[in-house]
């Protein structure tokens, strides 16, 4: 029987239905029991403390007070959506209020670094049978790309502007290794600006320059190119990102110099000097990645340059999860994959691309991720204003923390992949 959750969080059960109710099939109910032990094992392997009802601590540093915590507020819930649909269910479970961690990216960073030995062997070679697998209406075909981006970049260019910094970038940024502390506003511009700048310099972009991006975002990288002098052409599939870059573009005065239009990267033809894409190539979904790379080798000029920038996972758990629905693509991105460096370089070389240089930025992306979480925290008034709720707000704390763990863990990393014509 399927019950509503009884937690301080108010939740929509129309808007939030898989939120607001605690699952009560028989497989939830069933594997109730095996996800309390297999999590309480895997707690028990790792350096964190973790505070159950009635006022028990466990945990691999359950006596150690520096160690991240987590707090279960409500423990027949929490193990009950871990048993019907794993670390979907542990999200759900975040976003109903059944736990909390004041240290949110401390705790998956330390779930990540274990993740590998969590669940048993056994279990593993289990999870195609029993885990979802991602909805065929949110494949990364040329039908379904474009509701898929509409999902995630145009929820409200308001709310985005919330915690991200004045020129609306959207990506990891580049920080010198000796930084430290949390970033301000200006630090964020300026580490912004140095990894658009060292793209634009690793395409050899510059006066004259024709220059294709995959992937507008909000246009600063569009508008830095046409300021070299280059001419742009940016494609997009968010009609709310389309209209920002567009009135960017204008107001700096290199609209002339800049062409953005809705489109697919399979749909582009002409010849470039540079092909530059930040952060779009996880939307490709791992099947179209052929097709990505053959679209970038297709419009380079010879003797161009593609630089793209990509989030990337260890080679051995893409294989292991690459079929597998996530929290990820139930609330964030649908559709989504990261590939692995592997598989990258295997496919770019068998388009004709060869490589020419990588750069490794993923603590750069923790840090970013960090300032992002910490501005979108100090945003709920606003945010609330704006007709996002406490659900949506806890799920994107959940999102923005989960993956800054997973940067500071070593699990995700994110490159600037260089490639010269073969």
């Amino acid at each position: 029987m399927t019950t509503l959750a009884n937690t301080s969080v108010s939740i929509d059960p129309v808007r939030w239905p898989d939120v607001a109710y605690i699952p009560g099939s028989l497989k939830a109910v069933a594997a109730q029991r095996i996800a309390q032990s297999l999590f309480f094992r895997a707690v028990h392997q790792l350096p964190i403390r973790v505070h159950l009802p009635g006022g028990a601590v466990i945990g691999g540093a359950a006596h150690d007070a520096s160690a991240p915590e987590m707090t279960v507020h409500q423990l027949r819930p929490f193990v009950r959506r871990l048993g019907d649909s794993g670390l979907i269910g542990f999200g759900e479970s975040y976003l109903a209020g059944e736990w909390d961690s004041a240290r949110l990216a401390d705790l998956i960073a330390a779930f990540a670094q274990g993740v590998d030995d969590l669940v048993p062997a056994p279990l593993k070679r289990l999870r195609s049978a029993y885990l979802r697998r991602q909805p065929t209406t949110t494949r990364p075909s040329t039908e379904n790309s474009r509701s898929n981006v509409e999902r995630h970049y145009d929820l409200s260019n308001d709310m985005f502007a919330t915690f991200l910094d004045e020129s609306m970038t959207y990506s990891s940024a580049l920080f010198d290794p000796a930084a430290t502390g949390t970033a301000s506003a200006a630090d964020l511009v300026t580490a912004q600006h140095a990894k658009i700048d060292r793209m634009l310099d690793q395409g050899r972009v510059g006066p004259g320059s024709r220059v294709l991006e995959i992937g507008t975002g909000w246009g600063e990288l569009a508008l830095r190119a046409a300021q070299r002098g280059a001419s742009v052409h940016s494609i997009t599939l968010s009609s709310e990102q389309l209209a920002c870059a567009r009135a960017k573009a204008q107001a700096a005065g290199v609209a002339d110099r800049v062409e953005i239009e809705l489109g697919d990267y399979r749909t582009v033809r002409g010849t470039y000097d540079a092909v530059l894409s930040v952060e779009m190539i996880e939307a490709v979904g791992l099947e179209f990645l052929p097709t990505y790379f053959q679209t970038l080798r297709s419009c380079l000029r010879p003797g161009g340059r593609a630089v793209v920038q990509a989030i990337t996972m260890p080679h051995h758990r893409m294989l292991e999860t690459r079929n597998t629905y996530t929290w990820i693509h139930k609330y964030i991105f649908p559709g989504g994959a990261l590939p692995s460096l592997e598989i990258l370089e295997s496919t770019a070389a068998a388009s004709g691309l060869r490589p020419g240089g990588t750069l490794s930025m993923g603590q750069s992306y923790a840090r970013t991720l960090d300032a992002w979480a910490d501005r979108f925290i100090g945003a709920t008034d606003r945010l609330e204003s704006l007709g996002f709720d406490e659900v949506f707000r806890r799920m994107w704390v959940f999102y923005l923390r989960y993956s800054e763990g997973g940067f500071r863990s070593g699990y995700l990393d994110v490159h600037q992949l260089t490639y010269d014509v073969a």
